[in-house]
């Protein structure tokens, strides 16, 4: 044996005499914490439902309709611990080992709400969309995008995350009616708790929202229309007449998870859900899910080029910094008030 086999060998040996020779234990999903408030044969039951139906982590399942395609969650489950754990959790519940660093947090997937989709408000995401934030991250958070994964690797990781996010709703739903009839009837679950999750993902494949109008070339006389709509139609209240934010309206509010969260800073150029009209259009006409952020499909229903004019001036808005025009600062406030008993700061 050579000197350098010898010392490689010596390095070996000297390693597994400090962390011994054991595998660690392979992570698996936790319960949420509702679950463990239950008793214990209730627990139980959950836990025997979730099973059933979604696996466990060394062999997930999809909760799909019997027509749905097969789908083969290994790929994506690799891709996920390799990717995703350390922000979104192994179960998809945001609270993986970086999340307590990270403002935005990181999304929880369990509730079945993703903020930035091409569906109506309330409605789950499409593939697409997942696949768009996969591709291209979050701008202005912690969210990076992953445009150099193979292909397939980014489907697969989308199947995956619907997989968990189908669990968490599963479970929410589980949690529901153990609390109302103090036990999980598994032909309840069979009727009424798994389609109700799943007609709610099948609407959404069907339900992409277009523009009512036809996108303009946008002109001044855009960006002034849209201005005057800003400040009449209820975007300044949150926003702020500069679109800085730096409203009353814009501190204490939470979020779908519980989070402090605001409207956005217009003049950061960051916009979360995407740069192109189109992204702007959906979140003015869809609003942002989870968020207080509503729809104006119904406000602006009988005039709809008026959505182009504030996405025309949202535009203007947010590159306001990049034609070195800087917005002078604003009030002074707190983010999260001393006072505040609730968690974190989350946009």
């Amino acid at each position: 044996m050579s000197q350098s086999e010898w010392r490689w060998l010596v390095c070996g040996l000297a390693v597994i005499g400090v962390t011994g020779c054991h595998r660690a234990e392979p992570p698996h999903f936790s319960a949420d914490v509702a679950v463990k408030q239950l008793k214990p044969e209730l627990q139980t039951a959950i836990q025997d439902e979730l099973v059933k139906r979604t696996g466990t982590f060394l062999a997930p399942k999809m909760l799909a309709p019997k027509d749905e395609p097969h789908h083969n969650l290994s790929r994506g489950q690799a891709v996920y611990q390799q990717r995703c754990v350390q922000c979104h959790g192994v179960s998809g519940d945001g609270n993986g080992d970086s999340a307590k660093f990270m403002y935005p947090r990181p999304r929880d997937y369990r509730k079945g709400i993703f903020k930035f989709t091409s569906v109506p408000y309330g409605f789950r995401p499409m593939r697409e969309d997942l696949l768009r934030t996969v591709r291209q991250g979050v701008r202005g958070t912690s969210m990076p995008g992953f445009p150099l994964l193979p292909d397939q690797d980014q489907r697969d990781v989308v199947e995956y995350v619907i997989s968990l996010s189908r669990r968490g709703e599963l479970e929410g739903q589980l949690i529901d009616l153990a609390g109302s009839d103090d036990e999980v009837d598994p032909e309840v679950v069979e009727s009424d708790l798994v389609p109700a999750v799943l007609n709610r993902w099948l609407q959404s494949e069907s339900s992409e929202v277009f523009p009512v109008t036809p996108q303009p070339r946008f002109t001044q006389e855009h960006v002034e229309r849209g201005q005057k709509a800003f400040l009449s139609k209820g975007c300044s209240k949150c926003h702020g007449d500069d679109g800085r934010g730096q409203t009353l309206d814009n501190f204490g509010k939470t979020d779908a998870w519980g989070f402090h969260t605001r409207a956005a800073d217009l003049t950061s150029g960051m916009l979360h859900g995407g740069n192109r009209p189109l992204d702007i259009y959906r979140r003015i006409y869809n609003g942002i899910n989870g968020t207080p952020m509503p729809s104006f499909a119904n406000a602006l229903k009988e005039e709809p080029d008026t959505i182009w004019d504030l996405v025309a001036y949202a535009l203007s808005v947010s590159n306001r910094r990049r034609r070195g025009e800087i917005p002078p600062p604003g009030a002074i406030n707190p983010y999260v008030p001393t006072t505040s008993t609730a968690k974190p700061a989350e946009e």
